[in-house]
């Protein structure tokens, strides 16, 4: 099982990257930021994202006192780089067991009930990216990649709708019929506090929370493109961001290469984004989401939580289960 998923991984990200190189290697020749102004952009893309990056962490500061845990903002704040950073380094985002891993040793609330509290923020970030996606997706296509034609017909999403239902119903049969809901369920009990967060008066901060950093990312999106000089509106940065992030659930290596890679490609073209410029977008983007939260990642596990031992026993437990 832990090869075949390993070997899953390989072949999605090979075959992506392989495709996106082949891509790029028929285009012009790219050009990056030079001008002072397209250097500024670069530098409010990158602090953007290290805003983006402090709301993340204090939503899971926020979700972790809902639910009863009481965790140092310091180390919410830290772990949330650390966990970023072995998402990045490390096979099947394993960065998120790393960092429940860490604030256990902290808190000793029970790595189950804090992995419930990271199921609580994937949850919320889900919903928030799927409308993102729906609403600002459907503009964003119907004006550049398909026929309007095409979305004329709300038949057609109907259909894919009940088609998702009934795979989904024959999933629950088989389930049930092996037994295996009974287990599901009790291992997944002591995750139940976390979802608290997602109901009632404690949501609404939450969403809010959620849709403001994507936001920001998707200001990211933006700021990267104008300093290539790529043309995209607002919304289509939202669209990419709602892309990017949806293929980033693919099974891939760490840092979703090649995923990521063809995610960006494909979208920018959508968006009417010339060759070379689009060769551009993905190489920076690619830098500014990925490179500096690792380097600062990797800085905090080194100085507060045990270095490279505690990054190679993540890895191993999370194959372990894979």
């Amino acid at each position: 099982m832990n090869r075949r998923f390993a070997l899953l991984q390989a072949v999605f990200s090979v075959v992506a990257l392989a495709a996106v190189v082949w891509w790029a290697s028929h285009q012009p020749a790219p050009s990056f930021p030079h001008t002072s102004r397209a250097i500024i952009e670069m530098v409010a893309a990158a602090l953007l994202y290290a805003a983006a990056t402090v709301i993340r962490a204090e939503r899971w500061h926020s979700i972790l006192s809902i639910t009863g845990v009481k965790a140092a903002r310091r180390d919410c704040y830290g772990l949330t780089t650390v966990g970023y950073m072995g998402n990045n380094v490390l096979p099947a985002r394993a960065g998120e067991l790393l960092r429940v891993v860490l604030l256990d040793q902290k808190v000793k609330a029970g790595k189950r009930t804090l992995l419930g509290t990271v199921v609580a923020e994937r949850i919320l970030d889900l919903l928030v990216l799927a409308a993102m996606l729906l609403v600002v997706g459907y503009g964003v296509l119907k004006g550049h990649a398909l026929p309007s034609q095409t979305f004329a017909h709300p038949a057609i999403l109907a259909a894919a709708g009940l088609v998702l239902v009934a795979l989904a119903g024959v999933g629950f049969l088989l389930l049930k019929r092996r037994g295996l809901l009974e287990r599901v369920r009790d291992a997944a009990r002591p995750l139940a506090g976390a979802p608290r967060a997602l109901w009632g008066k404690p949501a609404i901060p939450m969403l809010a929370a959620t849709v403001l950093l994507w936001s920001i990312e998707g200001s990211v999106y933006l700021f990267v493109a104008k300093s290539v000089n790529l043309d995209i509106s607002a919304s289509g940065a939202l669209y990419l961001v709602g892309l990017t992030n949806f293929v980033a659930a693919l099974p891939a290596a760490p840092g979703s290469i090649g995923t990521f890679d063809a995610a960006v490609a494909f979208g920018a073209r959508v968006l009417g984004g010339s060759g070379s410029a689009v060769v551009s977008y993905v190489i920076l983007l690619r830098f500014v989401l990925y490179v500096p939260i690792t380097v600062v990642g990797l800085t905090v596990l080194v100085v507060r939580y045990g270095g490279w031992a505690r990054l190679r026993s993540a890895a191993s437990l999370q194959t372990s289960r894979a």
